[in-house]
């Protein structure tokens, strides 16, 4: 799978983000992730992720500001958004295995940035430096290995 694929899953024009909802939970940081496969491939952008696992959105940013992909998903279905195209599919998981190869875990992140271990198969978060604002999850299956890093404001 290309690269671009991993990072607008992930990761035009620019668009300052929304404001947040009362109550809505809202994270700002870096992220980066790699992929071993042949060739291997990276990718890593500044991210806003607002929401919930069930329901919210996350905009990947590049240095300059500038938009590069939203992710923004329902119960009902979930959708790409980059530049002037848009990918729908009936939930997050279908649209990242469509995108990276396999289920990339969009939603768990919200419980790691809150510092909960959850189950994501295939993955292993090492929330050790979550104080710090610092999250590190590595994908043993399925092949190729992955590690997903994660800089944010505590």
């Amino acid at each position: 799978m290309a690269v671009w694929a991993v990072a607008a899953l992930l990761s035009a024009c620019a668009t300052p983000p929304r404001s947040a909802l009362p109550g809505e939970a809202v994270w700002s940081g870096r992220l980066s992730l790699q992929v071993d496969s042949a060739p291997p491939q990276s990718f890593s952008a500044a991210f806003d992720l607002r929401g919930a696992p069930a329901e919210g959105e996350l905009q990947l940013t590049s240095p300059l500001g500038n938009t590069l992909a939203t992710v923004v998903w329902t119960p009902r279905s979930a959708e790409l958004r980059q530049g002037g195209q848009v990918t729908r599919r009936g939930n997050l998981d279908e649209l990242t295995t469509e995108l990276s190869g396999t289920a990339v875990p969009v939603a768990a992140l919200f419980g790691w940035l809150r510092g909960e271990q959850g189950d994501v198969p295939g993955w292993q978060a090492d929330l050790s430096r979550q104080a710090e604002g610092r999250i590190t999850a590595r994908r043993a299956t399925p092949l190729p290995t992955a590690e997903l890093r994660v800089v944010f404001q505590p």
